[in-house]
């Protein structure tokens, strides 16, 4: 995260993320937090723009340092990689951030320094990355679940002989005819040839 997006944060919507280190009254502190579609919208995140999640965090001092202890559990909204049609995404992870105080805001290896007269970090971004990490590369609709017109338009198009079903599944039921003349386009065919080169 970059000093601009910290100042952002610190001076944005996302106030109620800010965790008080500096003056943390107990040596462990717990907090909940509920995400919504106004969290993802909120941050302007490139990623994920809808979700339900919680996150729990667990905040630790020890001889200096705070040890911020995350488990986040929920379901985001992405794009099917398939189709491009939006679907719910699982997602659920557990994860650490240590963090000193210090004269400016830095990230040193492993560590988060924030500026000691400030004496609290905001954790909204950092919530958002784990989020997002957690995301499969790869993330398709259950089988049957597809936009069929979608599939179908693509199986038209990448399709260059009756063998190249591998990737669509059974389920979908695609109305393409048999007998129907499938055009294949020429760009296809020249890739082709490198492949069979090979």
């Amino acid at each position: 995260m970059s000093p601009e997006l910290y100042s952002v944060l610190i001076l944005g919507k996302l106030n109620k993320y800010k965790v008080e280190l500096k003056n943390m009254l107990t040596d462990v502190c717990e907090y909940e937090y509920q995400l919504d579609n106004q969290f993802f919208a909120d941050l302007e995140a490139p990623e994920v723009q809808k979700g339900n999640v919680s996150v729990s965090l667990k905040v630790k001092k020890t001889s200096g340092i705070y040890q911020l202890d995350f488990y986040t559990e929920g379901m985001v909204v992405v794009t099917c990689d398939r189709c491009l049609d939006e679907m719910e995404q699982p997602v659920e992870s557990t994860d650490r951030l240590k963090v000193k105080l210090g004269d400016e805001y830095a990230e040193i290896d492993d560590m988060v320094v924030i500026p000691e007269e400030e004496g609290y970090i905001n954790v909204a971004w950092f919530i958002y990355e784990f989020i997002a990490l957690s995301i499969p590369m790869k993330h398709v609709h259950a089988p049957g679940k597809c936009n069929k017109g979608m599939v179908s338009k693509l199986s038209r198009h990448l399709r260059t002989s009756a063998d190249d079903d591998e990737w669509i599944d059974d389920s979908m039921e695609l109305e393409i005819a048999e007998d129907e003349p499938r055009e294949i386009d020429p760009r296809w065919n020249v890739l082709k040839k490198i492949l069979d080169n090979n």
